[in-house]
């Protein structure tokens, strides 16, 4: 099989926005909105090169078991985040628990992708088994979302926090040590580049 200059569909998990802000002497909650920014970036930057598709962690159910102000921060964060790439051309899906008090309100009509351009999955509110319990009705309940070839995780941890399960199962996995608010696109670009030097032959 020939190796693919770019991925068709990348999965991102910007994590360490916390251990950020606690490093500079912030409170946990204030590290959210330091992640808008690199989060813009990002997604201009794969706009730029053509990618297909991409998959944005923005928030789980799990981490609505935080604490009432790191909740209300990262709800905060992930509806500008969200609002603002629709606004610049992305057809963006929200993926989540739907009909759940703790997603926002202004993301609801994300239920179904709005838009065109390049698909951007946003995840917020989303867990694993709420996904796969979709089966009971005929199909996960992520079913528009592709299958992911490579996916970036930031602040150094190695494993995917129920991350799109099933479409994760033959995906290329990349850790950036750096924190997610230190974001450059030189991330993209060594994750792109050490992308084209794996095995793409799926088992075959």
């Amino acid at each position: 099989m020939a190796k693919r200059a770019l991925p068709n569909h990348i999965g991102f998990i910007p994590d360490g926005n916390r251990r950020w802000a606690v490093q500079r002497g912030l409170s946990k909650e204030e590290g959210y909105r330091f992640g808008i920014e690199p989060g813009l970036a990002l997604f201009e930057q794969c706009k730029e090169l053509g990618i297909p598709e991409v998959s944005v962690y923005g928030f789980t159910q799990d981490n609505t078991k935080r604490a009432s102000p790191q909740i209300q921060a990262f709800r905060s964060a992930c509806v500008e985040f969200a609002l603002e790439i629709a606004r610049r051309g992305a057809a963006l899906l929200v993926v989540g628990k739907y009909g759940s008090r703790q997603l926002p309100e202004e993301l609801r009509a994300f239920q179904t992708r709005q838009g065109e351009g390049i698909k951007v999955n946003f995840l917020a509110n989303y867990h694993w088994e709420w996904d796969l319990a979709g089966l009971a009705e005929g199909e996960i309940r992520s079913r528009e979302v592709s299958q992911l070839d490579l996916i970036v995780r930031w602040g150094g941890g190695r494993r995917l926090s129920g991350f799109l399960p099933v479409q994760s199962v033959y995906a290329d996995f990349y850790v950036v040590d750096d924190y997610w608010p230190d974001f450059t696109p030189e991330h993209l670009d060594r994750a792109l580049a050490w992308f084209k030097k794996q095995d793409q032959t799926l088992g075959g």
